[in-house]
């Protein structure tokens, strides 16, 4: 049975300090004192007769109980919101938005087929859909969706220490691609051509930034092939400098293939004829464990959905 004592504030207290990992940031999330914020924990805890929370020197850490706790909590709590904003006098005349974090290296190829297939949907359904689109690495994005800043995340699989009340939906699988602008010495020169890895310490070569997922893969790539990184490197997850530099200069690029894909099929950049196997990553679709997607929301992840679908069929093409 529910113990009616158990209130929205408690819920609602619970939710950030799990979300933050500290009474203070929850605290301040709340526009309440620390002290309030750890009575009302004190209170629910007493209420469920669990400790939900263990305290120290890395903050509040969920325990067993406190993870359980958190999936139906959030998931209750959307409910009461979307029950609420269901029966708002101003429904009708409010857009839906969606707000989705999506990782740079990705963004190119996904972002204008999704819009375009999403205006598509507007015009035949009549549904007036706004979208807040954000870009950055992918630990910062899954803090924003945990933070119930993003409705969902389009990024990479994180280690299960990051994937804490989210879940993560394969999409599809990309290899990295060593791209040049055309005319480049590694393409037109015969000799250099014959074998570009073992020519690739003269040019500059642009990577990802270091600490990041797919930085990480890159190092990977040199080392099964028993390479040592060129001396001189330029690390940026800004796609629009990467690509501007690359066609511009004698620069190598090594990026996830959907970052060049526009300029790889127009002809301004071209791939260097390397094997890139085994440097495959999952991009997928991330979205927290306890939420239940609104009618806007499910639009959007039929569009990916789909578009991930296509994107699957080229690759095995």
């Amino acid at each position: 049975m529910i113990d009616e004592r158990i209130k929205f504030r408690h819920l609602q207290c619970f939710l950030a300090v799990a979300q933050h990992g500290s009474l203070q940031k929850a605290a301040d999330v709340l526009s309440i004192t620390q002290p309030a914020v750890s009575k009302t924990l004190k209170e629910l805890e007493a209420l469920v007769s669990v400790r939900l929370f263990e305290r120290g020197r890395r903050g509040a850490v969920l325990t067993r109980s406190g993870e359980t706790f958190f999936r139906h909590a959030g998931a209750s709590v959307n409910a009461l919101r979307e029950a609420v904003a269901s029966v708002s006098p101003t429904r009708q005349n409010t857009q839906a938005v969606v707000t989705l974090g999506v990782l740079p290296t990705v963004a190119p190829w996904l972002m204008p087929q999704l819009l375009q297939q999403l205006d598509q949907v507007a015009v035949s359904g009549g549904l007036a859909l706004s979208l807040k689109i954000h870009t950055d690495h992918n630990p910062a994005l899954l803090t924003q969706l945990r933070q119930r800043e993003l409705d969902l995340v389009i990024g990479r699989f994180a280690e299960p220490v990051h994937m804490l009340g989210l879940t993560f939906e394969n999409l599809y699988a990309e290899p990295l691609v060593l791209a040049v602008r055309t005319g480049h010495p590694l393409r037109q020169n015969a000799a250099l051509s014959a074998h570009p890895l073992a020519h690739l310490s003269a040019f500059t070569l642009v990577l990802p930034l270091q600490g990041t997922a797919i930085r990480l893969t890159a190092d990977n790539f040199f080392v099964t092939r028993g390479l040592s990184q060129p001396p001189r490197t330029v690390e940026t997850l800004a796609v629009s400098v990467a690509r501007s530099y690359t066609a511009n200069s004698d620069a190598v690029w090594l990026t996830p293939v959907s970052a060049a894909q526009a300029d790889l099929n127009t002809g301004v950049l071209s791939a260097l004829p390397v094997n890139m196997n085994g440097s495959e990553e999952l991009v997928g679709l991330t979205l927290r464990a306890d939420a239940t997607p609104s009618d806007a929301q499910r639009v959007v992840l039929t569009a990916i959905r789909q578009l991930a679908a296509m994107r699957r069929g080229q690759m095995t093409r």
